[in-house]
């Protein structure tokens, strides 16, 4: 008969026990990122297989089929990083959970790449380089595989530290390294390369300045009034009406190009007629919403969430057809050299080529996205509703702004930089309440200068990363693109 263990016995029983369940705690918690990766691989592996199937044995298929796989790792860091600008503001004010955002921007990303994507997207990346610069039909294909892959480390990168960056940037970079390499500094086109250097400081100080403006606004017309819920029953409406007016106008001035195109007088009376409709609808809900809401700040906060849900999903769909034709442009530019054996300054972009992109963007924003998201939602500067409809609607409206000034911008800089934007603006007003209170506090009561010095509302280390990463952006792009360009010549070629 077996004999049970002592009591002594049973205290290392319940040790070793321990140890085995911290071990299997220990290896969940290591696996669980290669999930992840390992299903990126998968996505990135069937891209390159449905390539395969749908080329067949059509000549230098076996190169469109490296530059589709790719390409799809780059529209899978598109996902993970880019993404998160547009809803990471909702989520850190709370009007959207985690998994509501990433099923939201997954969707309207999509939509806005397949249904209002450009369909014909310059080779060259706007004008960065001469294509008649490059020898052969094999160096362009090669300095467009080399822009690719650049473009897609150096967001992966700059996911992998937290920052998030423009990849129109980083494909800008990665074409003019490699044209660089390819055909000398004589081929890229300084004077456009100089407009792209400008906006990275107009995109995150317009964007900024916007948001900030917007804030001030509400603070001096509704959350510094005697009787809020009236002050907002007025001017919520408004501020509805502008956004709903600022998005459409920024849809159909930069996502509805593949269906027709339209000037910046168009799309901003469009906008006009859109927000007027919007502010005569809203008005009465409005009013009815706010029945019943107690006389504080946090009453007010409950008005914006629904705007903020909705202007989320439409700066998703908008950057989906603006930004994603950009990211698989050189991926484009290969399919056509390789089909017909030149390269032109416009090709069209096929639809799988598309599909690869808007199916990459998703799975990258589910598997990767949250990480950016957190960064650009809370981590930055702490936001409510009201705070980050400010960011939404300085998103659009600089957009609009930049495009009827003939401004090179990035959306990304911009809805950071407005996110940063009001962050500075609650610091100074702050530091401005607290001069006037203390005139009328006893000197031994007083916060000490120090003290209100070390009180930040912007944490300074993630503002000092995100501006470093965007300043690198393009140099570091063009550095990688042209090491590998020089190694795929030196292995291929």
């Amino acid at each position: 008969m077996a004999q049970l263990p002592k009591d002594g016995q049973w205290k290392t029983l319940d040790t070793d026990l321990n140890r085995i369940g911290q071990i299997e705690y220990a290896t969940n918690y290591v696996s669980r990122p290669m999930v992840a990766t390992g299903i990126a691989m998968a996505f990135i592996f069937v891209a390159a297989l449905a390539a395969s199937i749908f080329l067949e044995q059509s000549p230098g298929s076996l190169v469109v089929i490296a530059a589709t796989a790719f390409g799809a790792y780059m529209a899978i860091n598109i996902g993970a990083n880019d993404v998160a600008n547009n809803v990471g503001p909702a989520v850190g004010a709370k009007a959207l959970t985690m998994g509501g955002a990433i099923l939201i921007a997954a969707i309207f990303e999509s939509a806005g790449a397949l249904i209002a994507g450009g369909d014909v997207v310059s080779t060259i990346s706007k004008g960065i380089i001469d294509p008649s610069a490059m020898a052969t039909t094999q160096v362009f294909i090669w300095a467009m595989m080399a822009a690719l892959i650049s473009a897609a480390i150096w967001v992966n990168l700059a996911t992998w530290i937290g920052a998030p960056v423009s990849t129109t940037h980083a494909v800008v970079g990665g074409v003019m390294g490699a044209g660089i390499a390819a055909a000398g500094f004589a081929a890229v086109n300084w004077p456009t390369m100089g407009k792209i250097a400008a906006s990275w400081v107009i995109s995150p100080v317009l964007g900024g300045a916007v948001a900030a403006a917007f804030l001030a606004f509400v603070k001096a017309r509704i959350i510094y009034r005697e009787d809020k819920i009236a002050a907002a029953r007025a001017w919520v409406p408004v501020l509805i009406g502008i956004m709903a007016g600022a998005f459409a106008a920024y849809l159909a001035l930069k996502g509805l190009k593949r269906v027709i195109k339209i000037d910046v007088q168009t799309a901003l009376m469009i906008g006009a007629t859109i927000g007027l409709l919007f502010y005569m609808v809203t008005r009465p809900l409005i009013r009815k919403q706010s029945e019943g809401l107690e006389n504080r700040n946090k009453s007010i906060k409950v008005l914006f969430r629904l705007p903020l849900v909705f202007s989320a999903a439409l700066l998703s769909f908008a950057h989906g057809a603006n930004d994603v034709a950009n990211a698989v442009g050189p991926l484009a530019a290969i399919v056509h050299a390789t089909e017909f054996g030149d390269f032109a300054s416009k090709v069209s972009i096929p639809l799988w080529v598309m599909v690869i992109g808007a199916f990459g963007i998703s799975f990258g924003l589910f598997l990767f996205g949250p990480k950016l998201i957190r960064m650009v939602g809370s981590q930055i500067t702490k936001l409510n509703p009201i705070r980050a409809f400010c960011v939404a609607l300085s998103a659009a409206i600089t957009v609009i702004v930049a495009s009827w000034l003939g401004l090179p911008v990035s959306s990304t800089h911009i809805a950071v930089g407005g996110v940063f934007g009001v962050g500075f603006f609650r610091e100074w007003h702050m530091e401005r309440r607290l001069r006037k209170l203390t005139l009328d506090i006893p000197a031994a009561k007083r916060i000490a200068p120090e003290e209100r010095r070390r009180r930040k509302l912007v944490r300074r280390s993630h503002f000092m990363t995100i501006v470093a990463a965007w300043v690198i952006t393009v140099p570091a792009a063009a550095v990688m693109s042209a090491l590998i360009f020089v190694m795929l010549n030196a292995v291929v070629g």
